[in-house]
């Protein structure tokens, strides 16, 4: 099947969300297939941050009258907007490494069990549940597959990413967590703002802000924790900001009620504007519409991957149906590193690449156009056709 450049422009003309991409900042002379890594930064979080700069210099300590509700003010936001979550479920604070610290700890007070994850779930999420296992004298296991780590959780603390970061495999949350006693914690990292999310049966969940939710580079993340979990639910890291009377400074630690007993120390402002910012683009678009575009950019692509690729030695090996794949399309070839580091300097298409031979195009619903797939696959096979990736220095850089 042909599959020219003008189907890709008629494809462009008929999204619904085409004319939000104009909001954003491309990287002069790329085409930026690579925001499941770091999402683009739009005038909306360039503004929101530069009203906060000019708060700040107004008003200086005084604002925090009205900075101090932002964890929480934006955390309900973004469970009514994306996550399908209830008010006062949802956290804006510090990193995902640090909240699935807590999680972790606050679900293993509850359950005896081991602490399970698959090997193939993203590496801070791994070294976290296994040093909390360690802290807590647990077993730790690391299943083979995300089934065997299912069906080995019983009694314990279960950790599953959402979306699988180097395959991009969508899993069944409401059915995953509801075929097992384990405590389930959710890694939402590459599925909140790029697919649709329903925590309505869900335990405990994290995720990160920077990616489809383009709140910027170490942008604050987010948890969950089910309104009925909370009140039993204690985090291992006391900071004031969790305490009830913050500003009491008495001595010992008594947790507020609710979702804020979740924070710790100050807040980044910063962060928090910018994802305040963004979530207006995203809210205008709507995560229903966001999550088509997702199914149908990523068809687009497999489509591209299959009549232009395949031939060059590429197999896409992410999930065939759009129904268990996430917004980026992973393409496995030997030569995966040179290839990807090519596509960049000789060709100006970011992308990244992933151990041992995956290369990673992230198709972003809000920021990628079907020309833009279309011209950066374009290129790919211009580019692997011609062998020109074969003279390109092949040395990992520290960021791929």
């Amino acid at each position: 099947m042909r599959i020219s450049r003008t189907d890709a422009e008629a494809l462009d003309a008929a999204d619904p969300l085409a004319p939000l991409r104009d909001r954003f900042v491309v990287p002069p002379g790329r085409i930026y297939l690579d925001g499941n890594s770091l999402g683009l930064v739009s005038v909306d979080v360039r503004d929101g941050v530069a009203a906060l700069l000019g708060d700040w210099g107004k008003r200086a300590v005084e604002a925090w009258d009205d900075w101090i509700e932002l964890p929480t003010r934006i955390g309900d936001r973004l469970a009514a907007s994306l996550l399908g979550a209830r008010s006062g479920e949802v956290l804006v604070a510090d990193s995902v490494t640090v909240n699935l610290y807590k999680l972790a700890h606050a679900a293993a007070d509850h359950r005896p069990g081991p602490i399970v994850t698959d090997a193939g779930n993203f590496p801070t999420d791994r070294y976290v549940l296994e040093g909390v296992a360690r802290q807590r004298g647990r077993e730790y296991v690391e299943a083979s597959s995300v089934e065997a780590a299912v069906e080995g959780a019983s009694g314990g603390v279960l950790c599953l990413a959402h979306v699988d970061y180097r395959y991009g495999r969508l899993l069944d949350l409401p059915a995953i967590t509801g075929a097992t006693d384990a405590l389930v914690i959710w890694d939402l990292s590459h599925s909140a703002g790029a697919v649709e999310v329903d925590l309505a049966s869900a335990d405990l969940a994290v995720g990160c802000t920077y990616k489809y939710l383009n709140a910027g580079p170490g942008a604050p993340a987010f948890l969950y924790v089910r309104r009925e979990l909370q009140a039993e639910m204690r985090s291992p890291i006391q900071g004031w900001f969790g305490r009830r009377d913050q500003f009491g400074m008495e001595p010992g630690y008594d947790p507020v009620d609710g979702i804020g007993r979740f924070a710790a120390g100050t807040p980044s402002i910063p962060g928090l504007a910018a994802l305040d910012a963004t979530l207006d683009v995203i809210e205008l678009a709507g995560i229903s519409r966001i999550a088509a575009k997702s199914r149908t950019v990523t068809d687009f692509g497999l489509s591209l991957a299959d009549a232009w690729l395949a031939p060059l030695g590429f197999e896409a090996v992410s999930p065939r149906s759009a129904a268990e794949r996430g917004a980026h399309l992973a393409l496995r070839h030997e030569a995966a590193m040179p290839i990807c580091r090519a596509l960049l300097e000789r060709a100006g298409v970011v992308t990244d690449f992933r151990q041992p031979d995956v290369l990673r195009a992230g198709l972003s619903p809000l920021t990628t156009r079907y020309v833009d797939a279309w011209d950066g696959f374009d290129r790919l096979r211009s580019l692997v056709a011609s062998g020109a990736h074969l003279a390109q220095e092949a040395a990992p850089r520290r960021v791929t």
